[in-house]
């Protein structure tokens, strides 16, 4: 397989771990053992790593190496903020336009995440929530606003897979607000889905803040 090719295998597989929190903040990102772990060169690694760093998901230690972005108090409200501005919007859009095969893959995504979280596999637990967001989106239908959300590189801010046991309580209630969202669409009220999707974010902005 090409260099390029490798590359972007490690490149996906690493910003859809950070991005879904299994890779959190301060985490260092070593070139051999991610050769290792997705079978490929260090060169094909320390490529993925430079796009990720031009993408600001990764920063540079003061004495060398590559750590996952650290998020700030202000990092955390900015993000709350543009989700909200964004994934509101895709509500708006989708409440018009979303059909039946839609509203059962959210509930698939749900009950995903429910699997997940009953089994003690976090990581996956993690996914499914990214994914359910990403999938407003998509219902949305809006190219422009699917790649801004995309080439944003928003992450999922409250879950913390080092520290599930002590707050099981917040993948209930993300499970509890995924759900209350979709009733909200399969009902075409709008209203009570805006209300939920923001205290849904706003309380995972506060999660984050304890937990850090």
């Amino acid at each position: 397989m090409k260099i390029d090719s490798l590359a972007n295998k490690v490149y996906n597989e690493l910003r859809r771990k950070i991005l879904s929190n299994q890779l959190v903040s301060g985490t260092r990102l070593k070139e051999d053992i991610w050769a290792k772990k997705l079978e490929v060169n260090r060169m094909a690694v320390r490529e993925a790593l430079t796009r990720l760093l031009g993408e600001r998901l990764i920063d540079i230690g003061e004495k060398g190496g590559y750590f996952v972005k650290t998020l700030t108090a202000q990092d955390l409200r900015e993000i709350r903020e543009l989700r909200e501005i964004l994934e509101l919007g895709a509500l708006r859009l989708a409440i018009q336009k979303i059909d039946d095969g839609q509203l059962r893959r959210l509930e698939e995504i749900c009950n995903d995440f429910t699997s997940m979280v009953e089994r003690g596999y976090f990581g996956g637990a993690c996914e499914a929530d990214v994914k359910f967001h990403e999938t407003l989106i998509e219902i949305a239908d809006n190219e422009k606003l699917k790649n801004i959300y995309e080439f944003s590189n928003i992450p999922l801010f409250h879950q913390k897979l080092g520290k599930t046991q002590i707050h099981m309580n917040d993948y209930e209630q993300t499970d509890q607000e995924h759900r209350t969202i979709l009733q909200a669409l399969k009902e075409h009220d709008l209203a009570k889905a805006e209300e939920a999707l923001s205290r849904h974010l706003i309380r995972g902005e506060v999660a984050a803040l304890e937990l850090d």
